[in-house]
């Protein structure tokens, strides 16, 4: 609707007709009753008309004289809003801020309302909660459709890539290996080692591989000396022999370091392992070369394509969820919001305890929102067009103003009419 459809501005033009008319009619009443000679009734009628004009006439300036000067003479006080306009805006700024946004006030009826209680209630009915539900994973869903999926990977691949080139493997490695030797862990690691090696070693299949490798190996590299042999005993017994006693040797020792703590060759096994850890903290060229590991890693065609996909499987995972009516995730969040507000409500400490966090952090925004309310309206009723509020305030108002045109006329006319009754009583 353009402003000069606004039915307020027809309303406001009928209503000074109306004023200018009953002016017109007193001033015509008041000449008619002078040329009669004002005796009799015209006397009467003069007196209501002359008091009449005089009440339409001033009450007409002291309405103009709220919005601009009378006839445009720069007679004093006139225009009274345009000229303090920014007065005005101040003092209603005050006002605001003194009525509207007065701490102690606000926090007294927000601790009456007592909005922990309240809002435990809320979100304990099943209805209020999947209402919320729904409208966060609608919010979610549309905030998916928003984002640039490209634009995304990029971003991720980029920080992802950023972080891992300035990631510390080395010394992160180290950190890992000394938590994993904690308490002896190493220990325990190397007790699970040897007895899978034992394991294997006590293996038919295993024995038979070993032996048939040692006869491949003899018949290669001695086989003069493997045909003379053959003549004597097969070539293969001896090797089936010779895998077994390798077998059995190596389960004796295996079974000999697992049942000493003090094995020479755990003590070896712990003295390289805290080396190694140490090397991976304070060690440069170590730290480097583990360094260059991982800048190899990060740059490999797998890694980077796991990376820039990442984001398309998340978001296609959560697109799916999301626009479902069952959907796992509003579902979880639906139970949530239920289960707080079942809190809420049977724990009064909990209750305390929010609405004090409530209480604090309305005093903390009203607070802050005080001083920049308040120079937010006043700046905005500063910056206003003068012409255009004044038109503005007139058309809000000035419709009731034009009843003081009218109510003048008429008041002014009464009192004309008690001041013609008053002199005539006098002259008796």
């Amino acid at each position: 609707m353009s402003p000069q459809d606004d039915p307020r501005r027809a309303q406001l033009r009928r209503l000074k007709l109306y004023a200018v008319a009953m002016l017109l009619a007193m001033l015509a009443g008041f000449i008619v009753s002078h040329i009669n000679g004002e005796r009799g009734i015209w006397a009467w009628i003069g007196a209501f008309c002359e008091a009449a004009t005089v009440g339409a006439l001033a009450d007409w300036f002291a309405v103009v004289a709220l919005f601009r000067r009378p006839l445009n003479l720069p007679i004093p006080h006139t225009a009274i809003i345009p000229r303090n306009k920014e007065r005005i805006a101040d003092s209603l700024a005050v006002f605001v801020r003194d009525h509207f946004l007065e701490p102690e006030t606000l926090l007294a009826k927000l601790k009456v309302f007592d909005p922990a209680t309240r809002l435990g209630e809320w979100l304990a009915q099943p209805a209020q909660a999947k209402m919320l539900a729904d409208m966060a994973r609608g919010w979610a869903v549309q905030a998916l459709d928003l984002l640039d999926e490209a634009a995304v990977r990029r971003s991720i691949q980029g920080f992802v890539v950023a972080q891992l080139r300035q990631w510390n493997a080395a010394a992160t490695a180290g950190e890992l290996l000394g938590l994993l030797t904690a308490d002896n862990r190493h220990q325990r690691v190397l007790d699970e080692g040897l007895t899978r090696v034992a394991h294997w070693l006590d293996n038919d299949k295993v024995r038979q591989q070993a032996s048939a490798l040692i006869v491949r190996y003899i018949r290669k590299e001695w086989p003069k000396l493997a045909s003379t042999v053959d003549w004597v005993k097969p070539i293969d017994e001896i090797g089936d022999s010779l895998a077994d006693r390798l077998a059995r040797a190596g389960l004796e020792e295996l079974q000999a370091i697992l049942s000493q703590p003090e094995h020479p060759l755990r003590q070896d096994y712990a003295l390289w392992l805290g080396d190694y850890m140490r090397r991976l903290r304070e060690d440069p060229a170590l730290a480097a070369k583990v360094d260059a590991l991982k800048q190899q890693v990060i740059d490999h065609p797998a890694v980077q394509e796991y990376v820039q996909g990442l984001w398309q499987r998340v978001h296609e995972y959560l697109r799916a969820d999301l626009s479902r009516e069952d959907s796992v995730l509003a579902g979880h969040l639906e139970r949530s919001l239920g289960k707080l507000g079942t809190t809420i409500g049977n724990d009064p400490a909990l209750r305390d305890a929010l609405n004090q966090h409530m209480l604090a952090g309305a005093e903390k925004l009203t607070n802050r929102l005080r001083s920049g309310v308040t120079s937010h309206i006043a700046q905005t009723v500063k910056a206003w067009d003068e012409k255009k509020l004044v038109e503005q305030l007139e058309l809000s108002v000035g419709r009731d103003l034009q009843y003081i045109r009218f109510n003048g006329t008429l008041v002014g006319g009464l009192i004309g009419l008690l001041l013609h009754a008053l002199t005539g009583w006098l002259k008796f």
